[in-house]
Parts: structure tokens; C-alpha cells; sequence
């Protein structure tokens, strides 16, 4: 294997467009397996956040809101009048007589309209009841987006990895069957020792191996960024099109932002409108306490022989409630109340607590990857460059090349999940901290 090659192995951990190229340059090579004759469908990270906008989750979720504001409608009305119809006075000894039912008859028909008469503003408190779940709902839904996006984000960037690392095995994959068929050469020619050549076929076997795993790996990539999208991938698959985000000068945010940042959250404002939702839920029960009397009218309708009676009656009646009669409703309303409240303040602190591990995970990753991409796999790729220039001049033995060679592997492998682990953890941050509702 050249040195030219030990470069191109490098320069592929962040060359995604690169990858139908590559992926065609191993299936020219002995046993490695080919690519799928269907090509992938290109996947942008956009493309995949407005997907996971409109997945199933996040559907139920705005579903509940609109059930939850149909709510708020039912709530905001009156008790409906009752009307009411009868016929009294029967004689079943003499009989009706004889005539029109209406005007003749001797029946007395009444019609009646009876109304409830709502007291202690229960009315307003249901209705509050109804419209802080509602927006308690509304936030919920937002939150699901949110969180649907972050999974989408991180399994974009998943694929996106699982291709770059198939990209680079299959690379190490070709170098290890060239040196192979190099070392089986030299074997007939009697310049390598049966044993050496033999180690270069065990490595270039390894390597396919790996090609097998890090296809496998894409294909798992792509089911989960499936889940996440809601969208069935396409035959070929999907091919990730994007570039992975530079590292910036990250800033530890002050505690009053970060305080800021959880009451914007929209899981907070879901738990606090629960609690508003609980304390009109409290006033509602303590409003039984205030009787509903009901109001009515009766007009009465009598023929009697000659002359018709027509008469009217009014009527109110009053429930007569003991001092103790609602004390259980008022006391669940009230434990209610109190729970709503606690996993208000148990809400505020995983969110500080995640928002806290979110911003430092991403301070922690961005210096990683500095590191890598100043110091490690540089100081790697040079050293297998010069043990590849050694060993082609007979300085250096089989052993220590392959030893190079695992070493810029390893590397490369590890940047590549620094990477991907600073893209995930930055990018949920952006998601996190910019997510607001307004109830």
C-alpha cells in the first residue's frame, strides 16, 4: 500500500459525497462485498426535522390538543333548561267526555320550562379548568416535536457515521487485500516468508469483516432514522447529505439563562398550566359548597264544562347540602392540587438538569474533537506514512506496519464518534434551548 493511499484513507472520515466512489472502488476488490445495484435516495438533515415534525407521535400528540380545546367549548356553557309535558286529572270512573282533546276534554295539560341556576361562578371555574388543560396540552404537543426532532437529529447523524465508517473500512479493506496480493507475489518470487504472507491475508480477511459490520450498522441506522421520521425508506436506502458542524468557542451559559431557558421549556409550561388547572380545579370544588336552586314555570291548561281554565304556577327548588357534604371532593381537589405542584418543581429540576448535561456535553465533545483534529489523527496519519515509506525500503518489519496501520484505524474510528457525539450533543442544545411555547 502507497502512502497516496494511507491519505485517501483519512480524507474519507469527512467526505460524504464521496461515498457511491468509494463503495464501487471496494466491489472492484476480491471479496469485498458489492453495492446494492439500487442507488440511495439523499436524505437532508432539514428534510428529516420536518419529517419528524409530522410523525405519527407528534400527530396523536396535536390530536389530544384539539380534543383538550374541544373541551374548553363543552366547559363554557350554561346547565341546558328542561322542558317538561303532562297530562293530569284523569277521570277513569266518568271519563274524559267527549270533544277535542285540546279545548273539550276534561283534562288538565300543563307544560312546564325548569333552569338551573348556577352559583359560586362555576361556570368561569370550569371553563379555566378546561382552558389551563388545554394549553397544557397545547405544550405537550410541543414538546413531542421537540423531542421527535432531537431523535431524528441524532439518528441523521447517526446514519451519516455509519456511512463515513463504512467508507473508511472499505478503503482499509482495499489497502489490506492490495498488501495481501502484494505479499502473495513476493511469496512465489521468494522474497516473504510464508508466515508474513500469511498474516497480510489474515488482515485483509479481518477487513472484510469489518466492511460486513459497518454495513449492517447503516442499514440499522437507517430502520432507526425510519422510526424517527415516520417514513419508510426508500429500496436503496438512505444516503445522508450533509457535513458535520465545525466546533465553535462554547460558553458556559449563566445561571439566570439557564433558569430562563427551563421556564421556556415546554415541558415546564405544560406542568405549570397543570397547576393552574388544579388550584381553578380547587376554587370549582369549593364552589359546590354554593346550592344550584332551580327555577321554574308551569302553565296549566283545565276545560271544564263551559269554561276553560287557564292557569299558571311558578316553583324554585333548592338542594339542601349539609356543611360536610362536598368535603371529599374539596379534598381530592386539594391533593390534586398539591401533586400538580410537585411535579412542577420535580419538571424544572430534570429540565436544569438536562439543559446543565446538555451544555456540558457539548463544551466536553467540542475539545475532544479539537483535539483529534489537531493533534491525534494527524501525529496517526504521519506515523503510518512513515512506517509505510520504512517498510517499502525494508526498514521496518510486517509487525510494525500492521501495528501503524491499527493504530490510524483506531483513530480515525474514534474521531469519527467524537465527532458524531459532538454533532448529537450540539445539535439537541440548539433544539432544547430554542424550544418555546406561548400558552
Amino acid at each position: 500500500m502507497s502512502i497516496r493511499h494511507l491519505f485517501l484513507t483519512a480524507a474519507l472520515m469527512g467526505t460524504a459525497s464521496t461515498w457511491m466512489g468509494t463503495a464501487a472502488l471496494a466491489a472492484d476488490t476480491p471479496g469485498t462485498p458489492a453495492t446494492p445495484a439500487t442507488a440511495p435516495s439523499t436524505l437532508s438533515l432539514e428534510q428529516a426535522l420536518q419529517a419528524a415534525r409530522q410523525n405519527p407521535d407528534v400527530m396523536a400528540a396535536q390530536r389530544a390538543a384539539d380534543a383538550a380545546r374541544a373541551d374548553v367549548t363543552a366547559a363554557d356553557r350554561a346547565p341546558a333548561p328542561t322542558l317538561s309535558a303532562g297530562v293530569s286529572s284523569i277521570d277513569l270512573q266518568n271519563g274524559a267526555g267527549s270533544g277535542s282533546f285540546w279545548t273539550q276534554k276534561r283534562l288538565d295539560k300543563s307544560l312546564g320550562l325548569d333552569w338551573t341556576w348556577e352559583r359560586g361562578n362555576k361556570r368561569a371555574l370550569r371553563t379555566e379548568v378546561a382552558l389551563r388543560n388545554a394549553r397544557a396540552a397545547q405544550a405537550d404537543g410541543t414538546d413531542m416535536t421537540v423531542m421527535q426532532q432531537i431523535g431524528a437529529h441524532n439518528a441523521f447523524y447517526d446514519l451519516l457515521a455509519a456511512q463515513q465508517r463504512l467508507q473508511t473500512v472499505q478503503a482499509i479493506a482495499q489497502s489490506a487485500q492490495q498488501l495481501a496480493d502484494t505479499a502473495a507475489r513476493r511469496l512465489k518470487a521468494g522474497d516473504l516468508s510464508a508466515q508474513e504472507a500469511a498474516r497480510t491475508r489474515i488482515e485483509a480477511e479481518r477487513a472484510r469483516a469489518d466492511v460486513h459490520s459497518a454495513q449492517l450498522e447503516q442499514q440499522q441506522a437507517t430502520q432507526a432514522l425510519s422510526i424517527w421520521t415516520g417514513q419508510k425508506p426508500p429500496v436503496g436506502g438512505w444516503m445522508a447529505q450533509g457535513t458535520w458542524p465545525t466546533t465553535k468557542s462554547s460558553t458556559a451559559q449563566a445561571e439566570d439563562a439557564i433558569d430562563a431557558l427551563v421556564e421556556q421549556r415546554p415541558d415546564v409550561v405544560a406542568a405549570r398550566e397543570r397547576v393552574a388547572a388544579a388550584q381553578a380545579a380547587l376554587q370549582a370544588a369549593q364552589a359546590l359548597k354554593n346550592a344550584d336552586p332551580s327555577i321554574g314555570a308551569t302553565f296549566d291548561h283545565y276545560p271544564d264544562g263551559t269554561r276553560t281554565n287557564q292557569l299558571l304556577g311558578l316553583r324554585i327548588s333548592i338542594p339542601l347540602n349539609g356543611g360536610q357534604r362536598f368535603d371529599g371532593e374539596i379534598g381530592r381537589a386539594l391533593a390534586q392540587e398539591q401533586q400538580s405542584q410537585d411535579l412542577l418543581q420535580k419538571t424544572r429540576l430534570q429540565a436544569r438538569s438536562e439543559l446543565m448535561a446538555l451544555m456540558q456535553g457539548w463544551q466536553a465533545s467540542a475539545g475532544r474533537l479539537k483535539i483529534y483534529d489537531e493533534q491525534i489523527v494527524p501525529q496517526a496519519t504521519q506515523v503510518a506514512a512513515q512506517a509505510e515509506l520504512a517498510y517499502t525500503k525494508g526498514g521496518l518489519t510486517l509487525t510494525d506496519l500492521l501495528d501503524a496501520r491499527r493504530t490510524l484505524k483506531t483513530t480515525q474510528l474514534e474521531a469519527l464518534a467524537v465527532r458524531s457525539e459532538h454533532a448529537k450533543t450540539l445539535g439537541t442544545w440548539h433544539l432544547r434551548s430554542a424550544s418555546t411555547t406561548t400558552p
